[in-house]
């Protein structure tokens, strides 16, 4: 979720809670229908921000003490105001970041871009050619996304790139590297969190055991890509204190970082198209918009308690494993919107991999099974049940082979 110069930035923050890292989704307009999309983006919402709006809200954030934001969509280029917004923020003195697809990063584009003071683009490639093309639901869009990033660095704009892990893709994660590397700077992995299109496609979604064998593939890809001058961040719901978690959180090879917490509402904010505020972008719509920007200020809207929420949880406020985790008062249930994603509300989350690693050492594992189903909205997600069955099992058990089916309350 965060560009790894901001996840840098929010680690050492040691001042009030103030939105300095912003994903600022400008239009749920999309030329994509990708399969994994948490807002289902395709077509726009009702009453998107003009831009004479956005460049009032540009405004509110400086007074507020945003340090960078990070423009999306569905695609921000395709609002007509793209251009200007960037220009707007970075005048305001506030860096501008771009999250992509890349379809229509032409090479015109690419140096209006780069004239309007964007200092990053990240193009999002799920995989080798034949995966990313179905998981972007659309044949060509592997190489729409390389030839971004040709565009991009011919124009002179710094280039990384994202991609949502789950079962489709993650066997070409070392393959992936090897396209990339020329290419990009940075490389964010994260999970595809059953939220959104992710919802409908359980099957698809890595299972949290995988994370036994994941992390220390990505640690290790980590540490090659450092002495290769590439920096790869996990994503804010991949890790957790496990033996690898100061190599996955630390940018230097001298630093000692771990996961803080989640920072919803408190470092990273979230604006939906729509003027819907929220403490982070992936959050659900429905249960953490906090206020709308045509009707409240920025100031006004980050003190409600939608968005204080990550600001005022407390260790009382988590349940089942993570309660009683050692990390809890640390980790405070790892990242939230994925929690919820996955038992309808956070404070305990299995994608973790300290968590997989104590089920395996009583060889257990845990496995997640369809409760509930998303409704089909923007920033959806059904429930989950989880499945504790022998550490090993593979495929779907019967159930005399589970050794207990727990719907979490």
């Amino acid at each position: 979720m965060t560009d790894s110069r901001a996840r840098r930035r929010l680690d050492v923050v040691k001042e009030p809670p103030k939105p300095v890292y912003v994903v600022w989704e400008l239009t749920l307009r999309c030329d994509h229908a990708c399969l994994h999309c948490g807002s289902r983006a395709g077509v726009e919402r009702d009453a998107e921000l003009s831009t004479d709006e956005a460049l009032g809200v540009v405004q509110q954030l400086a007074a507020m003490g945003a340090r960078e934001v990070v423009l999306i969509g569905g695609e921000a280029y395709l609002h007509d105001g793209f251009l200007a917004i960037a220009a707007a923020l970075r005048d305001a003195g506030i860096a501008v970041a771009v999250t992509t697809g890349g379809r229509g990063i032409t090479p015109a584009l690419a140096h209006a871009m780069r004239e309007a003071g964007i200092t990053q683009v990240s193009v999002s490639i799920d995989g080798l050619e034949a995966t990313h093309d179905w998981q972007r639901n659309r044949r060509g869009s592997y190489r729409d996304g390389l030839a971004a990033l040709d565009h991009l660095r011919a124009a002179g704009v710094p280039t990384a790139s994202n991609i949502n892990l789950n079962r489709k893709n993650h066997a070409e994660l070392e393959a992936l590297y090897e396209v990339l590397r020329g290419t990009i700077s940075s490389w964010q992995i994260q999970l595809t969190a059953p939220l959104g299109r992710a919802a409908d496609r359980p099957d698809v979604l890595l299972q949290p055991f995988d994370l036994v064998e994941l992390v220390p593939r990505i640690a290790a890809l980590k540490q090659r890509a450092r002495a290769e001058g590439i920096t790869i961040t996990p994503g804010n719901n991949l890790g957790y204190f496990g033996p690898e978690e100061t190599l996955l959180r630390s940018i230097a090879a001298e630093d000692r970082d771990h996961w803080q917490g989640c920072q919803a509402g408190t470092f990273v904010l979230g604006i939906e198209s729509n003027g819907d505020v929220k403490g982070c972008p992936s959050l659900q719509s429905a249960h953490y918009v906090g206020g709308n920007l045509r009707r409240s200020s920025l100031h006004h809207v980050w003190q409600t308690p939608r968005l204080r929420f990550a600001r005022d949880r407390t260790v009382d406020d988590l349940w089942g494993f993570c309660r009683t985790c050692p990390f809890a008062k640390t980790c405070m249930a790892g990242c939230s919107f994925t929690a919820h994603a996955v038992f309808g509300r956070p404070g305990n989350n299995p994608y973790c991999h300290y968590r997989a690693r104590d089920f395996a050492k009583r060889g257990l594992q845990e496995r997640l099974v369809p409760a509930t189903r998303a409704r089909g909205v923007p920033f959806d997600s059904g429930t989950f049940a989880i499945v504790e069955e022998p550490y090993g099992t593979r495929s779907i058990v019967d159930r005399s082979d589970v050794v207990s089916l727990r719907i979490p309350k």
